[in-house]
């Protein structure tokens, strides 16, 4: 099997044997690894004043990189940020790297973009006044969050019909606090989970699979999420509560489990407490024999020591094997 049929089968909780899939959302550490400014810190405000010549190479770069990050730790998928949301005005140049990648790589990786029309936790400018339309105005925000599921719908429609180029969506609006979830399971049910059920339905029915993705205590949440019907819940963040034997017992056998390594164990931890939760996550993540991929609870982030990832996968490279 190719990665991305690997990590298909996982999504789907499918048995797959030998090695665990794994993943990052974003790996930031590749100036360190291969020398190489990563994509969010490149200008591409100058991508409309580049010459043809320019962007093409750009665009090859980019995905050339994405390819050497994913073949040198293993990874399974490659989440596409092109450092825009795929919108229906940034959607070529989506599709060219989208086309790039698949290129270099025929059909190896299953690659998936952002593609989340829920609220997430408002910044420190803004959590005041939004907590109050919260309870004033759930009407406007509700309308606002259609608006934007009806456009991510039609910019996975339009990808559809350019050949499928993506694999799958990655919802990335954070809904938690490492003490608590920001919004309350009443207020989750009123202006989350309809949008968050209409998009996952909505990419499923286009033959699209779907990764929710939230930091924090997701505990007294999770299973509203479960019911909106991912494919997979990303990042069991051990930082906030969150144990993964228990998500499982919560969500079920039918939903795929992703991340759990400690973040900030890998940044700050000792060595020792770096490998044993490396060794913990693995092995509860595989205790099922299916429906896991490991990552870390968050992403490879920048300040996070490229020693200790690279530890990580050499653990899971080693230990990370149903067959053994």
């Amino acid at each position: 099997m190719t990665n991305r049929e690997r990590f298909i089968r996982t999504l789907k909780c499918e048995p797959i044997g030998g090695q665990v899939p794994t993943f990052e959302l974003v790996f930031f550490l590749t100036m360190e690894a291969f020398g190489r400014v990563h994509f969010s810190q490149r200008a591409y405000a100058q991508w409309d004043q580049m010459s043809g010549a320019e962007q093409i190479l750009h665009v090859k770069d980019m995905a050339d990189l994405y390819i050497q990050t994913a073949k040198r730790y293993g990874h399974s998928a490659i989440f596409v940020q092109p450092n825009v949301q795929p919108e229906l005005k940034n959607l070529n140049m989506t599709q060219w790297l989208l086309e790039e990648i698949r290129a270099q790589s025929g059909d190896e990786y299953f690659l998936m973009l952002h593609g989340d029309p829920t609220w997430a936790i408002p910044n420190g400018d803004n959590m005041m006044d939004f907590a109050t339309r919260m309870y004033e105005e759930p009407e406007e925000l509700n309308e606002e969050s259609q608006k934007r599921m009806d456009e991510m719908l039609e910019v996975a429609a339009k990808l559809d019909q350019m050949g499928h180029l993506a694999d799958g969506f990655g919802l990335c609006s954070d809904y938690c606090f490492n003490t608590n979830p920001f919004f309350s399971c009443d207020m989750f049910d009123e202006i989350i989970a309809p949008y968050l059920k209409g998009v996952l339905d909505g990419y499923r029915s286009m033959g699209y699979y779907s990764i929710k993705h939230t930091d924090g205590n997701i505990m007294p949440i999770v299973k509203q999420m479960a019911d909106c019907g991912p494919d997979a819940i990303h990042s069991l963040d051990p930082q906030g509560g969150v144990n993964l034997r228990e998500v499982r017992k919560i969500v079920g056998g039918d939903i795929c489990l992703v991340g759990n390594v400690n973040c900030g164990l890998l940044q700050t931890g000792t060595d020792e407490e770096c490998e044993a939760d490396v060794m913990r996550s693995l092995r509860e993540g595989m205790a099922d024999g299916r429906g896991y991929i490991f990552a870390t609870s968050n992403c490879a982030y920048t300040g996070m020591p490229l020693a200790r990832y690279e530890r990580m996968i050499e653990l899971w490279r080693q230990y990370g094997n149903y067959d053994k």
